[in-house]
């Protein structure tokens, strides 16, 4: 189906752990809001540009990012020029403001639905001590408790959460340890937001904020500063530390008989997006889009070249049509921003915003990658 040469893209299988799989062309007339991420339509997918044209006359509004004045960039209700390769920085931007707006702020009550359901937002991760704060570490799984919390087959594959209608930890029905492995069962291949061994439904707990025992300090790490291993001759670099300390809310639980800090991952997500939030500590966060923290609409600027109103309104508008229409906004995208070295992040900063604003699966929305002959 593709040819093994720069085409299938890592950040795929690193999200989904499955290769990429995509809605055929005719499903763009489907969608609200367009983004076409560096991939140049009109002239790489030329039997297929009219679904796109045709979208616009029933009000889809378009986004085109590529650097130069292409030929998709004149179909584009906005056009953004980011510096080559630099898409990432972009990205991460626009998912603070997401994030920000439409699950801190302001809760969308289908995105917030579709991140307890079908995203790891709401599982455990274990914290590590590391010098004066923590570090992510594993995910929390069954194989983690004692008596492998009753799950004979794969425990060490099942993922767990806490039921914010109980406090109880729980496993979710159909993580990966599910799929595999039990003697004449079929696999479960659905998530679903049901306990595994009761059946009953959970409601998965995606942030420990106000119910939790402790606030901790974390240490993430920053690459894109002016230190000398990683500054880079062709790419701008900041005035930020190597690693960026930002409090976490956290909760103890006993691991084997081991007092373990764990955070969500929807927690996690927040604190490396650089948002402020009630409760916890100003480190290196951000409390408006004009501050110069990482992956602030800010911080981008210097890094991309597109300033920062830009990206607060298209990530805005993008996100609230996925929030009204639920789902269908698009992301296409292509070999262009999959020829480059960190292509991964490329890829992953766009994957967030569609998993933020319950895109992933949606007719008119999601993410399609389109190269070769595909």
């Amino acid at each position: 189906f593709y040819d093994w040469y720069c085409d299938l893209p890592p950040a795929s299988p690193q999200t989904w752990g499955e290769q990429t799989d995509v809605p055929e062309s005719a499903d763009w007339y489907n969608s609200g809001f367009i983004i076409m991420w560096g991939s140049n339509v009109p002239q790489t997918r030329t039997p297929d540009a009219h679904f796109m044209t045709e979208a616009r006359y029933k009000g889809a509004q378009v986004v085109t990012v590529t650097p130069d004045y292409s030929e998709a960039s004149k179909f584009g209700d906005i056009w953004l020029n980011p510096k080559q390769g630099t898409d990432a920085a972009m990205g991460m931007a626009m998912g603070h403001v997401i994030l920000k707006e439409f699950h801190l702020e302001k809760t969308s009550a289908y995105f917030d639905d579709y991140c307890r359901k079908f995203t790891d937002m709401p599982f455990l991760v274990k914290l590590e001590k590391r010098g004066d704060s923590y570090v992510p570490g594993q995910m929390v799984r069954a194989s983690d408790f004692d008596k492998n919390m009753g799950e004979k087959n794969n425990p060490e594959w099942k993922t767990v959460c806490f039921d914010e209608a109980t406090g109880d930890i729980t496993v979710p029905t159909g993580s990966i340890g599910f799929r595999w492995g039990e003697k004449g069962k079929k696999g479960k291949w659905n998530i679903l937001p049901k306990d595994s061994k009761s059946g009953k439904d959970i409601n998965p707990q995606k942030t420990l904020l106000g119910s939790q025992d402790d606030v901790l300090s974390v240490g993430f790490p920053y690459f894109a500063n002016k230190n000398v291993e990683h500054e880079h001759g062709y790419f701008n670099s900041t005035e930020h530390d190597d690693i960026l300390n930002r409090d976490l809310p956290v909760k103890y639980i006993d691991l084997d008989g081991e007092k373990t800090a764990v955070v969500t991952v929807f927690d996690l997500l927040c604190a490396n997006y650089g948002i402020a939030r009630d409760g916890l500590g100003n480190e290196n966060v951000a409390t408006s889009y004009d501050e110069d923290v990482p992956f602030t609409p800010k911080w981008q600027e210097s890094v991309t070249g597109v300033t920062a109103d830009k990206v607060v309104q298209v990530a805005r508008e993008f996100a609230h049509n996925a929030d009204i229409t639920e789902g269908k906004s698009m992301i296409i995208i292509g070999a262009a921003m999959n020829h480059w070295y960190h292509m991964d992040m490329n890829y992953r900063a766009c994957i967030n915003m569609l998993t933020f604003c319950g895109c992933i699966g949606q007719s008119g929305g999601g993410w399609s990658h389109y190269v070769g002959q595909e």
